[in-house]
């Protein structure tokens, strides 16, 4: 074993046993959480002993494939992944954090689970008893996290028991990356750690690279090829139609983050102004997390703006003689607050601002709302997807708005949107150019698995 391998097997023992220790001491926390955020989703209040490695009376599932799919937007970018691996025979532990993700899962993957070809479950917390038992009672063949999934327990602890843990759609941002630099030889070892990272971008390899990791590739961003959901796209069409024969043109605020829905709000408030009020535009706002419906709901309220849940309005495809566009006729805003349908906001809109981007929280993906066919306005905070944001805005898929002050930055805002609104023409071009970036960039999915090749064979 030469000395690199001998660092990267190399257990940073005095910040790990640290690292213990804080999660041993919030756990009580963490239930509580768990039970708070209950409130709005129950699906936080269920299969909890999951989370800590308490499985109960559980068939074997041994020598699975073991992806790690956060929440709902890595559920659907894996989907390609997983769909080949089922087509090969091949058994898939299919891993979560939230319920949403979970759903999701359930959905997408209904008869494998049926057939006992999957198997769902909650990763357990990074705390060193509950990973014991999560990894010797499954013992992967190997495993894929997902993105920025880097948990330090999960990842030493497989290197130990000799199972390979790749992290596939890897990416690490500048500022990421200076905090895990701070951690020393230990960063450095946690990365090194792994039996392979494909990287999103070229940036985020030379990152890896910097700290030392020697199996690297760069395959691209997995979230271009994600399956298209027809019944959504097709469901958000028909919204869009109805839509254009009242002439109203449709913003969506995309996953938005806390403290992002007051200034999209400042600002719809004085871009109705510009319009006709028979003909204004609707702007539907899509809170990035569950539990932030009503909160959200209040804030509209508290705006003095005219507004419908998605989630009081009859379904289309449930009932033909129900049309819930109809009701939108007197809305200035439809908050977006069901689940699953994000494609079916995207299909019926006519231009994204992308949530997270606003404020510094790292943006959020703007691949899907590109895919279908939407320009996309950006705040100057998309470190979260660097290069796709990059790309999109070279492509002229999306243009980026920022200034020092929320006043600025409200000011254009309003300027961009009324660019857009009013000038069909750029309005069109950047949705050509949207549809072909997405395209463009698509292949990701396979080069992972050409990659994953040596270890489909062990």
């Amino acid at each position: 074993m030469n000395a690199s391998t001998q660092q990267a097997t190399r257990l940073p023992i005095g910040l790990y046993f640290l690292y213990e220790a804080l999660w041993h001491f919030l756990i009580p926390f963490v239930l509580i959480r768990l039970l708070w955020r209950g409130r709005h989703n129950k699906g936080y209040r269920l299969q909890i002993g999951e989370r800590f490695g308490f499985y109960g009376v559980d068939k074997n599932f041994n020598g699975a494939i073991w992806v790690h799919a956060v929440s709902v937007g890595e559920t659907h970018a894996t989907q390609t992944l997983i769909e080949s691996f089922l087509q090969q025979g091949r058994r898939i532990l299919l891993t979560h954090m939230t319920p949403t993700g979970r759903k999701t899962g359930a959905d997408l993957y209904r008869k494998a689970i049926q057939t006992g070809q999957l198997k769902q479950l909650y990763l357990p917390y990074d705390i060193c008893w509950a990973i014991e038992s999560f990894l010797k009672r499954y013992r992967p063949q190997f495993g894929l996290l997902m993105e920025t999934e880097a948990w330090p327990g999960f990842v030493f602890r497989t290197k130990q028991l000799g199972i390979p843990l790749f992290l596939i759609n890897a990416r690490l941002s500048e500022k990421s990356f200076k905090r895990v630099q701070k951690f020393g030889s230990a960063g450095k070892s946690l990365f090194q750690s792994f039996a392979g990272i494909m990287a999103q971008s070229q940036h985020d390899a030379e990152r890896y690279k910097t700290l030392g990791v020697t199996n690297l590739s760069v395959v691209g961003n997995m979230k271009f090829d994600v399956a298209v959901q027809t019944a959504n796209h097709a469901l958000g069409m028909q919204w869009k139609k109805a839509l254009q024969s009242q002439g109203r043109l449709v913003v969506c605020a995309a996953s938005t983050r806390t403290g992002e829905e007051s200034i999209v709000i400042d600002v719809w408030k004085q871009v109705l102004r510009q319009f006709d009020p028979s003909q204004r535009p609707l702007l539907i706002i899509v809170p990035r997390h569950p539990d932030r419906f009503t909160e959200v709901a209040d804030i509209l309220h508290q705006a003095g703006l005219s507004f419908k849940r998605r989630t009081t309005l009859s379904d289309p495809r449930s009932s033909d003689a129900i049309d819930p566009t109809k009701n939108w006729f007197d809305a200035d805003v439809l908050l977006g607050d069901s689940m699953g349908e994000m494609t079916a906001y995207y299909s019926a809109s006519d231009v994204v601002m992308m949530g997270g981007s606003l404020l510094p929280t790292g943006g959020q993906n703007l691949i899907e709302a590109c895919a279908n066919a939407c320009p996309v306005i950006l705040g100057e905070h998309t470190y979260n997807f660097q290069k796709a944001s990059e790309d999109a805005i070279a492509s002229g898929a999306a243009i980026r708005v920022s200034a020092s002050t929320d006043v600025g930055l409200v000011q254009a805002l309003i300027k961009a949107l009324e660019n857009l609104l009013m000038q069909s023409d750029l309005r069109n071009e950047m949705a050509k150019s949207a549809l072909r970036f997405a395209a463009e960039h698509q292949g990701a999915t396979q080069r992972i698995l050409d990659r994953l090749k040596p270890a489909l064979q062990n």
